[in-house]
């Protein structure tokens, strides 16, 4: 072969590899990797409870996760905009209702069947570290968590602060054998993350109660009445968060619904007990704020009638002053004293004479 073909040949071989690195026509273009968008925290393939390596694009994930057996892939989310879950609904085949419903925050919890997709709806709530109570502080801060379950995928959609979900994550991917369950293991780590943190959350929250029932009953009753009201409202949120978190609860354990997999049943049933638990403290919280607030109003009556007796009691004094000297300043001829050389002081000694013996009647029945 001469010099000539040689060089042909390795240029044609140089060419070639231009091609295939810089994707021209002529060439094995490689596929471009896709990045998510800033709304995904994280993004798995999960395949016999096992995370997969990387973290590829949603698209590429879900098609690895439909090719594979005993594979799903989860997906989380966070105050996705419009075009982002319209994108991911289009994906995993999502309804524009869905996706409406994931798009929207402040719903109350629930559970509803879409299809093939199950949509779970929790409040998340967190407590915020306050110096003192005051009538604009804010105790406890409440979001929402959107679990869209299918058969291959797990999407969780947040909104608000609280309710991370990167430590549900960690800890579930360190038990692959109940994440071999599939997505709904997903819907129980989330759901008893929630459930954790009420209890937590009321932990905080009776403390605070503690501190205002020591002021409401201490001998200064230093409690202001709107400073109770706030931490009220504060906790009423709370109760919007959890109540109603039972009812969705109690139906993915009735064995009618199309719920989760047997081998997490018993999973659930310990979610529900602690929520039980939390909705018997913060419902009793509820109450107890509700008889604090009546205490403090009837303590504000009382206070009340306190000021109203002694204001009549000193009107009362200065009244008997106001009539003597009434009496003795009318100007009349033949008034008894009127002329009397002492009658001034005598009148002076009347008036302190009577408002003494009233100052004391009053003292001793409570008024002064």
């Amino acid at each position: 072969m001469d010099q000539r073909a040689v060089r042909d040949r390795a240029g044609r071989g140089v060419r070639a590899l231009a091609r295939r690195l810089l994707g021209r026509p002529g060439g094995d273009s490689p596929t471009p990797r896709r990045s998510n968008p800033d709304a995904v925290v994280d993004c798995a393939v999960y395949v016999n409870g096992r995370r997969e390596p990387g973290r590829p694009h949603y698209a590429d994930a879900y098609a690895r996760a439909r090719r594979g057996r005993d594979s799903f892939v989860w997906l989380g989310l966070h105050e996705p905009g419009p075009a982002v879950l319209a994108a991911v609904g289009r994906t995993f085949g999502l309804d524009e209702l869905t996706v409406e419903q994931a798009l929207a925050d402040g719903h109350r919890p629930t559970m509803q069947r879409n299809g093939p997709v199950t949509l779970l709806v929790l409040r998340t709530a967190g407590y915020v570290e306050h110096a003192e109570l005051t009538d604009t502080s804010e105790v406890i801060d409440t979001g929402d968590v959107m679990v869209l379950l299918g058969d291959r995928f797990a999407i969780t959609v947040r909104h608000g602060a609280a309710g991370a979900l990167r430590d549900v994550r960690a800890d579930i991917e360190r038990r692959p054998a109940l994440l071999a369950a599939g997505p709904w293991t997903v819907a129980y780590a989330v759901c008893a993350r929630m459930v954790d943190t009420y209890l937590e959350v009321a932990g905080h929250v009776e403390r605070d109660l503690e501190r205002v029932e020591e002021a409401v009953f201490a001998r200064d009753r230093s409690a202001d009445i709107q400073h109770i009201y706030q931490l009220k409202r504060e906790v009423v949120e709370f109760k919007r968060a959890v109540l109603p978190l039972q009812t969705p609860v109690r139906m993915l354990l009735d064995p009618g619904t199309d719920g989760p997999p047997r081998a997490l049943h018993r999973w659930f049933v310990d979610v529900d007990g602690r929520l039980a638990r939390a909705v018997d403290r913060v419902a009793a919280y509820d109450d107890l704020l509700t008889s604090i607030v009546q205490s403090r109003l009837a303590q504000l009556a009382v206070e009340q009638n306190n000021d109203m007796r002694k204001i009549a009691a000193w009107a009362a004094i200065a009244a008997t002053q106001t009539g003597t000297a009434g009496v003795y300043g009318m100007n009349f001829d033949n008034i008894p004293g009127l002329t009397w050389r002492y009658g001034y002081a005598a009148a002076l000694a009347l008036m302190a004479l009577t408002g003494l013996a009233l100052y004391r009647l009053f003292r001793r029945s409570g008024w002064l």
